[in-house]
């Protein structure tokens, strides 16, 4: 099979509008939290989210250009353009043909469909709805209008398994140019779900924190006083290139991707199993895909959503599959700054690992102070402060509502 390296990333993020940005706020420990401005929350249970602060999406395109998406959309082609220049593609001279998306997301053109419906609702009942309402609307357009504003003429599709969606476009990314189909991939995902609907239907299912006091302490990954997740916003772009491709073009190499798995729990609408059955299966099969042990696993960038059952599962799943050694896997749960965004969670972690491979870095795990006494103990995880470690391989975990698990597996590049 092909080898697989990562040659661009671009991140658009509640901690940084651009890679640098995120990274340098994500590897001292900030927090995204705040109050929400994009809608009146006096009635809501949970007034604050992971906002992206100060951008302005007419920094980026033309408005006449901007009014034909939604932000799920507008998120995906700022990152991505961010990520193909980090990996120095030019465009005017590369195969376009050899260049696909493969992109992520788990709600589409959320904001898109509330506004559009409420105001045919509040109406007389004509359907006065917007021409670009379905273009807007429809889940697949992100990796539509990648293809279509930068020309990449591949393979273009999106894969859609909640939160566990922009893992998963990774690992068919990974696969699809091992097989030898394609050079090159644009893959991770984006989300823009702080609506009203959607807040509102996170908050029914009392999945999301109620820390309104104290936004910038709600997200505390296995915390014995977590209360829910913190919802987030925002997009990361990862070129996937094929090594030899990549070699011939001078591409600078940030690191490898060696392994990727997808499994079902098999279990419950929304819960993970209380086991971590499929996400014990998913780590595992990553691995075996990467030729690899769990000997071999220096780091892992957890789900660690911050809710009462799936953290507990995770690191059941994490001890069940590491047994004695354990506790030397470093373990993060960077969801604790940036919030949970969702379909895009993956693509944002994914470039954690990548940095903390490269800059030899694990950011920190923010508000957790006292570990739940009910969860696995003895596990190293980074809290408070980050972590200088010497990380060859790392794992990020991710697990969405239906049950479904996605797990990929970095490497540091070695010719």
């Amino acid at each position: 099979m092909k080898r697989v390296v990562i040659t661009g990333m671009g991140a658009l993020t509640p901690l940084g509008l651009n890679l640098n940005d995120y990274w340098n706020a994500l590897r001292i420990g900030t927090s995204g939290a705040a109050p929400i401005t994009k809608f009146d929350t006096s009635k809501f249970k949970t007034t604050f989210a992971c906002e992206l602060k100060g951008f302005d999406v007419l920094n980026h395109m033309e408005r006449n250009e901007a009014k034909k998406y939604d932000p799920f959309s507008q998120y995906a082609i700022v990152a991505v353009g961010e990520a193909l220049n980090h990996a120095r593609v030019n465009l005017e001279t590369a195969d376009r043909t050899q260049i696909g998306v493969i992109w992520g997301t788990g709600q589409g053109g959320f904001q898109t469909f509330e506004d559009q419906v409420s105001e045919f609702v509040r109406g007389d009942g004509t359907p006065r709805f917007n021409p670009y309402y379905i273009p807007r609307t429809i889940p697949n357009m992100a990796s539509g209008v990648v293809s279509i504003k930068y020309g990449l003429q591949g393979m273009n599709f999106t894969v859609i398994t909640a939160c566990a969606s922009s893992n998963s476009a990774m690992v068919d990314a990974l696969n699809y140019i091992r097989w030898g189909k394609i050079k090159m991939v644009v893959t991770g995902g984006s989300e823009a779900a702080i609506t009203g609907a959607a807040m509102g239907g996170f908050s029914v299912m009392k999945a999301l924190s109620t820390r309104n006091d104290d936004p910038a302490g709600a997200s505390r990954p296995w915390d014995a006083t977590r209360d829910g997740f913190v919802m987030g916003e925002g997009a990361g772009a990862l070129i996937f290139e094929e090594y030899e491709h990549a070699k011939a073009r001078g591409a600078e190499i940030l690191c490898e991707v060696v392994g990727g798995a997808m499994t079902a729990d098999a279990y419950h609408l929304s819960a993970t199993h209380p086991e971590g059955d499929g996400a014990y299966r998913a780590m595992k099969l990553a691995l075996d895909d990467a030729g690899l042990t769990p000997a071999d696993v220096d780091h892992i960038n957890c789900h660690a959503t911050s809710t009462p059952v799936g953290d507990g599962s995770e690191l059941t799943a994490i001890q069940r599959l590491f047994g004695d050694d354990a506790g030397r896997v470093i373990i993060t749960g960077t969801k604790s700054q940036t919030g949970h965004l969702l379909g895009a969670a993956g693509a944002v972690e994914g470039i954690a690992s990548v940095m903390a491979i490269r800059e030899g870095v694990v950011a920190p795990t923010i508000n957790t102070t006292a570990i739940d006494p009910n969860l696995p103990q003895g596990l190293d995880i980074v809290l408070g402060q980050p972590r200088k470690a010497d990380i060859r391989v790392a794992m990020s975990n991710t697990f969405g509502f239906g049950g479904h698990n996605g797990i990929v597996v970095f490497k540091k590049f070695d010719e």
